[in-house]
């Protein structure tokens, strides 16, 4: 008796829808992924050269790097600027809605910190 291997159609399409959605789900949160760490980066920079600038002038500071790595998510009146054990600290929260397809949307919780301990 001669039996057949493969794969049947029924399975391949399934895997096809799969992988699809899970490329569509990739392409659309990706962007808001990279965006997310080109924040957290700009407040780790501006937070590590803040010794001795006032509030207004780390503002103005996140906002010139903020024009470079071209990120509008967050405007410097969103960060949380306070001292800790003499050191800047700076942090934001934020919420990104990624709309998927039809009337469904992807909702993600943005938060970070220069101090290293936000997360996403």
């Amino acid at each position: 008796m001669n039996r057949q291997r493969g794969v049947a159609l029924s399975g391949l399409i399934f895997w096809g829808v799969v992988i699809a959605m899970l490329s569509m789900l990739g392409l659309k949160v990706g962007p808001e992924v990279v965006d997310y760490y080109k924040i957290v980066s700009s407040v780790k920079s501006v937070a590590k050269d803040a010794g001795g600038k006032t509030v207004p002038e780390i503002r103005a500071a996140y906002a010139k790097y903020a024009e470079v790595n071209h990120t509008k998510t967050i405007s410097p009146s969103d960060l949380s600027i306070t001292k800790e054990g003499g050191q800047v600290v700076i942090s934001f929260a934020y919420e990104s809605r990624i709309p998927l397809f039809a009337n469904v949307s992807l909702l993600i919780d943005f938060e970070g910190s220069s101090s290293g301990s936000g997360g996403s």
